[in-house]
């Protein structure tokens, strides 16, 4: 067979196609050609909106677990911040609830004093602040423990009072501090006036009621005595000044088996919940001293001679 009858081109199953340069040059032309068309003309939008339709479910389910999380986060940080928040305004309420008590406990103090300095310009005898301390150590009588002792010139027996009415009468002295046994005290007694009738009597701390009233004792069953009536103190026991309120009848209890009535009486003063009294000088330290006796003079006989 000669040669220029042969087929010299490549059979179909070898045919390459396009080179490969050309092919990157068309499929860039067509790509930049379809960009410049989005842009102008939008062409790609519908189809663009129906494959994001087409996948929006399974984005949805895709985003679950990561929202699921935010959520559960957000709920721990919210809960945490509620929860500072609280102990926060829990800390300010107790803050602000402690300037309110000390508030008004300052205003009690505030009045208190300024009544004892009106008190103390009333009284004649010389007087001076102290401040309670604290309650006696023994629990069977009634005494409280005041800022000035012997350095601040108290002595024993010197009246307390505050601005209601008496507190009671300094038993013992130390150089910093006194004791005070309070008139409720079952040992206590002090000298009072009824001032509507001007009787004397004495009032004694009463036993019977814990040790928070007065009992007026050997009073006659017909005393005149009612509720209401104001003891004050009658002076006439060198120690406490006249006129100082002392208590107030509450109960008159007459008996016919018995000579005597029981008179109840609560104390004008604030026996439980003083903080600042005023301690007087006892009325023995302004009392002149007995005077001295003289010589004695013998008397003159009768039926002498001149």
């Amino acid at each position: 067979m000669p040669l220029g009858t042969l087929d010299r081109s490549p059979p179909p199953f070898f045919k390459q196609g396009p080179s490969a340069l050309s092919k990157l040059m068309f499929f860039s032309a067509l790509a930049l050609f379809l960009m410049v068309a989005d842009t102008r003309f939008q062409i790609t939008e519908p189809l663009r909106s129906a494959v994001a339709t087409a996948l929006y479910p399974a984005q949805w389910l895709a985003m679950r677990p990561v929202l699921w999380g935010r959520a559960i986060g957000a709920h721990f940080e919210s809960l945490q911040a509620a929860q500072s928040s609280e102990e926060e305004a829990r800390r300010k309420l107790a803050f602000q609830a402690q300037r309110a008590d000390q508030v008004e406990q300052l205003t009690l103090e505030n009045k208190q004093l300024r009544e004892l300095l009106t008190l103390r310009e009333r009284l004649s005898a010389t007087a001076q602040a102290a401040e309670v301390l604290y309650d006696a150590a023994d629990p069977f009588t009634r005494k409280v423990i005041i800022s000035k002792g012997l350095g601040a010139g108290v002595v024993a027996g010197s009246p307390v009072i505050d601005e209601s009415g008496v507190i009671g009468q300094v038993t013992r002295v130390h150089p910093l501090v006194s004791e005070v046994t309070l008139i409720v005290d079952r040992d206590h007694a002090i000298p009072v006036l009824n001032v509507r009738t001007g009787a004397r009597s004495v009032a004694f701390g009463d036993p019977t009621s814990a040790g928070g009233s007065l009992e007026l004792r050997f009073m006659a069953a017909n005393a005149d005595v009612a509720e209401g009536d104001l003891l004050a103190t009658s002076g006439v026991d060198g120690v406490y000044p006249a006129g100082l309120h002392v208590a107030t009848v509450d109960k008159v209890e007459r008996r016919a088996d018995s000579a005597f009535a029981r008179i109840h009486c609560i104390p004008k003063a604030r026996v439980d919940g003083a903080r600042h009294v005023m301690v007087l000088q006892p009325l023995t330290a302004s009392i002149a001293a007995r005077p001295e006796p003289g010589p004695e003079v013998a008397p003159a006989k009768k039926g002498g001679r001149k």
